[in-house]
């Protein structure tokens, strides 16, 4: 099995190398590209991101072809895609990062600011957090209920339907945590970066 990492320019992606390929354990091919062919012919995918809405936005148009076979490889043929942090943020319809700025388009919704209530909450949300996972999700197998993720954002993702988070955390509001809409599943929080229950969810992933 092919389980192929976007590598489009979205910042320092190592952490989430190194994780994919510990959990792999040479039993399943990682690859880290930007070749359009094999990105179209991986098994699953895993997209991504770091920095500004709008930079990771741009740095995936600037690769010629990719974002209609990341079209073809999610929304076509159904194949497993995780996003990670902006990766996630991504599938909305907009961002107001930097400036308002189109998304995939994915998974209808918007990608704001996070309420910090007048400075009572810090910006970025950095460090560890409570999950509270709302509905089965498939990368949450065995994960238990007020798990700790590790997060570092400003701007969180709104979905219109509420049906497709499978899970939150408290902070200033409630923030989304993770979506799951058939093959695509989102992690606000960093897995790469949330000790052994993160590897535990890329696992899951990676088992599909």
């Amino acid at each position: 099995m092919n389980v192929t990492i976007v590598d489009y320019n979205s910042g320092n992606i190592s952490s989430v190398i190194n994780s994919f390929k510990e959990v792999a354990k040479k039993k399943v091919n990682i690859e880290v590209t930007s070749d359009l062919k094999k990105i179209k012919f991986s098994d699953k995918i895993v997209l991504p991101g770091q920095g500004s809405f709008k930079s990771c936005v741009n740095a995936l148009n600037e690769i010629s072809g990719l974002v209609d076979t990341l079209n073809e490889f999610a929304l076509t043929n159904k194949k497993p895609l995780l996003g990670i942090c902006v990766g996630l943020q991504m599938f909305a319809d907009i961002g107001y990062e930097e400036e308002e700025t189109k998304g995939l388009g994915w998974i209808a919704g918007k990608v704001s600011k996070i309420n910090n209530q007048n400075g009572k909450f810090k910006l970025p949300h950095i460090g560890w957090n409570q999950l509270n996972i709302i509905k089965d999700s498939k990368i949450f197998k065995d994960i238990e209920d007020k798990s700790h993720m590790y997060f570092v954002h400003s701007y969180e993702f709104l979905p219109e339907d509420k049906n497709v988070i499978s899970s939150t955390t408290d902070y200033s509001s409630n923030i989304v945590c993770s979506i799951e809409k058939e093959n695509i599943f989102g992690t606000q929080f960093h897995p790469e970066k949330s000790d052994t229950t993160g590897l535990k969810i890329i696992n899951n992933f990676i088992n599909l």
